[in-house]
Parts: C-alpha cells; sequence; structure tokens
C-alpha cells in the first residue's frame, strides 16, 4: 500500500478505544468468605482454577489463591484486592498491559463491582495477537511515510546494500506482473525499512531512538516479535518486554502518521 496520505483519526480509535479487557476477560468465579475453605479448595482442584474471588456482603473484595487455602473459611486466607489490581472492563490494550507491567493477573470491574480475570497468559489470546499484528503495521507504514518524505523519488536507493535492492526490485517486477500498483519502497522488506531508520540521524530522531544501536534493536525485537505472531508462538516468556514498550509507545507511533489527534491538516 502507498501511504501518500494521513491515516484518518479513525486508526487511533480502532487502536486506543476498540480493543479493550472486556475482550479477553475471564469470569471470576467468587464464594461468600464464610465459606468452607476445603469445599472451595475441592472446586477448584475439579475445575484447575488457581484463583477464586471472595465475597463480602455481596461484593468481590478480595480472592484467595487455591494453594493457600489452608484455613477453616476462604476469609482466613482471603488477599484484599487494591485499587491498582483492577482495571475497568472498557480498559484499552495499552492500559490493561501498563497494569500487568509488574503484576502477574489483574481483576475486571463491569457495572461497579468486580467480575472478571485477566491473566498475562490471556495476552495470547486472538484478540491481542491482532492487535499486536496491527500495531507493527501501523509502525511499517509510519517507517514508509518517514523514509519517502526524507528521501523523494526513491533517493533511498542509495542508503541500501545492492543484494537488498536488486530483492526489492525483483519483488516489484513480480508484483507490477500480477497488475499490483506498488511502489519501490512498498517491496522493501521490514527490516532494510527499520536500516534505513538506523542510519539517518534525522529519522532517528523523529522516531525518538536514542542512538543507530537502539534503533537496529528496536526493529530486531519488532521482527521477532511478528514472527512469533505469525507462527502462533509463545509471545510471553519470549517478547513481554517488546510488547510493553511498544504499547507504551502507541500514540507515539499514530501521531508520526497523522499529527496529534483531532489534526486533520
Amino acid at each position: 500500500m502507498v501511504i501518500d496520505q494521513p491515516v484518518d483519526e479513525h486508526l487511533f480509535r480502532i487502536f486506543t478505544e476498540n480493543f479493550t479487557a472486556r475482550d479477553i476477560a475471564a469470569a471470576l468465579v467468587s464464594f461468600d468468605e464464610t465459606a468452607d475453605a476445603s469445599e472451595v479448595r475441592r472446586f477448584m482442584r475439579e475445575r484447575r482454577f488457581r484463583i477464586v474471588g471472595i465475597r463480602r456482603e455481596g461484593l468481590v473484595v478480595g480472592y484467595v489463591r487455591q494453594e493457600e487455602l489452608d484455613g477453616a473459611t476462604c476469609g482466613d486466607a482471603i488477599k484484599e484486592i487494591r485499587d491498582g489490581d483492577v482495571v475497568n472492563a472498557w480498559s484499552s490494550f495499552t492500559r490493561l498491559i501498563s497494569a500487568l507491567r509488574d503484576r502477574e493477573r489483574v481483576f475486571v470491574r463491569s457495572f461497579g463491582q468486580i467480575g472478571g480475570l485477566v491473566s498475562r497468559s490471556d495476552l495470547q489470546k486472538p484478540p491481542v495477537r491482532m492487535w499486536l499484528f496491527g500495531m507493527i503495521t501501523i509502525i511499517e507504514m509510519a517507517l514508509h511515510r518517514m523514509i519517502d518524505e526524507r528521501f523523494p523519488k526513491d533517493g533511498w536507493t542509495a542508503e541500501i546494500s545492492p543484494g537488498r535492492l536488486q530483492k526489492a526490485r525483483q519483488l516489484l517486477e513480480e508484483r507490477q506482473r500480477r497488475n499490483q500498483d506498488l511502489t519501490l519502497l512498498d517491496c522493501l522488506q521490514f527490516s532494510d525499512k527499520g536500516h534505513l531508520i538506523a542510519k539517518d540521524p534525522q529519522l532517528r530522531d523523529r522516531f525518538g531512538f536514542t542512538s543507530r544501536r537502539h534503533a537496529e534493536q528496536a526493529v530486531k525485537e519488532l521482527q521477532a516479535l511478528r514472527n512469533g505472531l505469525a507462527h502462533s508462538q509463545d509471545i510471553i516468556d519470549s517478547d513481554w518486554n517488546t510488547i510493553v514498550r511498544l504499547s507504551d509507545r502507541l500514540q507515539d507511533i499514530l501521531t508520526v502518521l497523522h499529527g496529534p489527534p483531532g489534526d486533520t491538516s
């Protein structure tokens, strides 16, 4: 796709509003704090639940872990749920990932009550994988625009190796035979676009990279994450830090493409 116009504000809404915690949250089963601990522990083992919520006066105020249910009642093992452990059901994925940065799980509040649970492992679910893959695609669009503006009329061709340039030209010829309306820059690989950004001080600065090494490392990490997503691999154990950084920078990336939200100039 040739990116020659700013992406409209709908793109901001898709990635900052339309994917929310409720899309991946699991229902939180709960018991009264006076419930018999042994019965609840048996229930959890049968259903392979590690955590259940604990109610006090009808509302979930804490939780228990299966391995810690040693008292007479659930209240004997309760752990209070703190404000930082809770997100709204309509919280964006960026907010959700931020909340999960330093904890393994968060509880989800809907209609004023806690009724859901999201753990880091839930970030393996299809909605999150779609969101992440889309974000990487957005980054590639940003790279494309910045390179095109910095090096008009394919001036970037002098900045990459002859071998990589030849591969792009071969891909362009093949796609043109299929009547696809593309440019040479469209056929450049993600890693090559990242190399151009890393090599040029002006582009590095615009994208917020502090050094060439910083830019190259970021591109390498994004490639690894994209490969993991494409091949349905575990992305939490191997790419968690990349996911956090990517989520943190979403607004900056979209601004590169569009300008501040609401700016239609």
